[in-house]
């Protein structure tokens, strides 16, 4: 079970963030436009500066800790999902605050 601790922390953030959706009507998904520009730099930055301390030696990742699926450059799958998983999470957390005080999200129709 070990192999897939990262996985399960990455479905633990998913759930307890992912109710956020259809209760408070956050509609991150429905701007899946905006969702894909935000999460993108994220996800195309870190992974570039994980492969860069991957092959200078400074990083590495439990493989018992891990799928074992690596992607080139050893970088693990699961990795690559904390970059998404995570920066996701945190979106839909703002935008439930945002939608809780009622904060205009600036693309409101005028």
């Amino acid at each position: 079970m070990a192999r897939f601790a990262y996985l399960t922390v990455l479905a633990g953030c998913l759930g307890g963030a992912l109710w956020l959706e259809p209760i408070l009507r956050v509609n991150v998904l429905r701007r899946w436009r905006r969702l894909l520009l935000t999460l993108l730099p994220v996800v195309v930055i870190f992974a570039l500066w994980d492969l860069a301390a991957i092959a200078a030696g400074h990083w590495t990742f439990d493989p018992e800790q891990t799928t074992g699926v690596l992607l080139p450059g050893d970088l693990p799958l699961d990795e690559l999902l904390f970059f998404v998983v995570v920066p996701f999470c945190a979106i839909l957390g703002f935008e439930a605050v945002r939608a809780v005080l009622r904060w205009p999200a600036g693309d409101e129709s005028a």
